[in-house]
């Protein structure tokens, strides 16, 4: 912006910085909704399996394939969020993401008309690597608008979204497939809706001065520590997503509203730790993640031990409270060490180390199973390793305040 001024009857053109662009509640929305898109690829067709295994039927590997169309997405983020991240610090992160969110439309809407099992398979795949890149920019994006406090609460807030989100999928997908098991696909398109506001309301944020064009090295120390915890913390998150039914119906509670009911409790739990780390975010990592991994530990050692359907309920509710804060946590432990040219791959990296165990909680926990004789008895096991992390972190952490606390130059 320039102006004219007068000085000795001379006109003067003054230049003025450019004004940095702030973001607000609508940036917000529009991110934590991109957000929700690896939540609905997740959950969104769980109620209608038994529905396209009885389409398939004749289809070889047919009891294989269709878990495999449900879980194959998370595998995808897990395994590609990585190599977003790379197009994130190279490339734009505006961009990828919203080329991400058209094509999670095309391919998600894709098995309205496919007749394929195999087809089918195939489009998730491609669904899986575009929540790949929504996943990323979106997370980046958060950390670019954002800084320091409010940076932490808006990543908790996503946590507390996703969870929320999590719920109202899976009980659309079990409306939607009443009529027909192809008909929840359909829900795919409302990332055609999203994008339409994200190309006008989103920007690239600028390149900070002083940044350099080239990839800048990653700091692969601080990386180290906060990726490897999100990797157990995928399986701790997902364990009683994944098996909390399965314990229920094994204690001879078999109703599907009270099995729904403590699932919704245990999703609740999710999202008010996602909130109580907001509110206590700035005590970081060193106090939170042995408090987190100690609620993970209590929950998991109550639904293993339990007999009873109260039992299982607190467990599971204590489990969620604890990974509704663990994620947030994680994430900010590794983010707020990272600068500009290093978030996108950064957050790709956690990204992927947080799918990729998710992806693998349901065989580690048949694997511990077989072992110990039991589902509760593998799942008091993964408490145990909680516990187990609650002292690591408490030891490892003691003493860096200064270097764990620090934020990295903000951007």
């Amino acid at each position: 912006m320039r102006i004219a001024m007068m000085k000795n009857d001379t006109a003067v053109v003054v230049a003025e910085a450019p004004r940095t662009r702030q973001a607000g509640v609508t940036q917000l929305v529009l991110l934590l909704a991109g957000s929700c898109m690896a939540v609905l690829g997740s959950v969104l067709i769980a109620p209608v399996l038994p529905q396209m295994t009885a389409e398939f039927a004749d289809t070889p590997g047919v009891d294989l394939l269709v878990p495999v169309a449900l879980t194959v997405p998370a595998l995808m983020i897990g395994l590609a969020a990585p190599f977003a991240g790379l197009v994130v610090d190279a490339v734009d992160r505006k961009r990828l993401l919203l080329v991400g969110m058209v094509l999670y439309a095309v391919l998600g809407t894709a098995p309205l008309y496919l007749d394929s099992l195999g087809a089918i398979v195939a489009t998730r795949v491609g669904v899986g690597l575009c929540e790949a890149a929504i996943m990323t920019c979106c997370t980046t994006l958060i950390g670019d608008y954002w800084s320091g406090a409010r940076r932490s609460r808006y990543l908790g807030l996503q946590t507390l979204v996703a969870a929320v989100a999590a719920t109202v999928f899976f009980a659309v997908g079990g409306l939607l497939g009443a009529s027909g098991w192809r008909t929840p696909f359909w829900l795919y398109a409302v990332a055609l809706v999203i994008v339409v506001p994200m190309a006008f309301l989103l920007w690239q944020p600028a390149r900070p001065a002083g940044v350099r064009r080239r990839l800048e090295p990653l700091p692969w120390r601080v990386l180290a520590g906060p990726c490897a915890v999100s990797f157990l913390g995928g399986v701790w998150f997902y364990t009683l997503i994944v098996e909390l039914s399965f314990v229920l119906t094994g204690l001879g509670i078999g109703d599907p509203g009270t099995i729904g009911a403590v699932s919704a409790g245990m999703s609740l739990a999710t999202a008010a730790g996602a909130v109580l780390f907001g509110r206590t975010a700035g005590r970081g990592p060193r106090v939170l993640l042995p408090v987190e991994f100690v609620l993970t530990a209590a929950g998991m050692g109550l639904v293993a031990v339990a007999g009873s359907l109260p039992v299982v309920a607190v467990g599971a509710v204590l489990t969620g409270l604890g990974t509704g804060m663990l994620l947030p946590t994680l994430l900010t432990w590794a983010m707020n060490r990272l600068d500009f040219g290093q978030r996108g791959r950064g957050t790709g990296i956690w990204t992927g180390s947080l799918f990729i165990g998710q992806f693998l909680c349901p065989l580690l926990i048949a694997a511990v199973a077989a072992l110990t004789g039991g589902l509760q008895a593998s799942i008091g096991v993964l408490g145990v390793a909680a516990a187990v992390m609650a002292v690591v972190t408490f030891l490892a952490l003691r003493g860096n305040d200064e270097a764990l606390d620090a934020e990295a130059p903000q951007a």
